[in-house]
């Protein structure tokens, strides 16, 4: 048996909340929603992809985002990526410890911990 890759990343967010989860994730990120499937759909939640990337977001009640568990996110443009977090109002924190790569921590509107990350040379 071999794992080959992810198919996405579930991060929870509070009932309500997918409009905000919506201008952060395609508006201030560039992610494109995708439909969820009908099945699915009335359960509350949105996601969103961006080239093979599937980050999925689901309703949960008594939603409480965790300080340190958090996907990381291969960018290109990571300070294009840092300025738009920033302009949106989301405060980001440089992170220097990780050799061959510059990286930064945020987290989205719903409080969820965001790694990205770009390779350096």
């Amino acid at each position: 048996m071999t794992i080959t890759g992810f198919d996405h990343v579930l991060l929870a967010a509070p009932p309500g909340s997918e409009e905000r989860l919506r201008t952060f994730y395609a508006g201030v990120l560039g992610m494109t929603e995708i439909p969820k499937p009908p099945a699915l759909a009335g359960r509350g939640g949105c996601w969103f992809a961006s080239g093979t990337v599937q980050l999925h977001l689901g309703i949960e009640r008594e939603h409480r985002p965790s300080a340190k568990a958090h996907p990381a996110l291969r960018v290109t443009g990571i300070d294009a990526v840092a300025a738009a977090v920033r302009a949106a109002g989301t405060d980001i924190v440089w992170d220097t410890a990780l050799p061959g790569q510059r990286r930064f921590h945020c987290v989205d509107p719903v409080g969820n911990r965001l790694e990205f990350l770009e390779p350096t040379g």
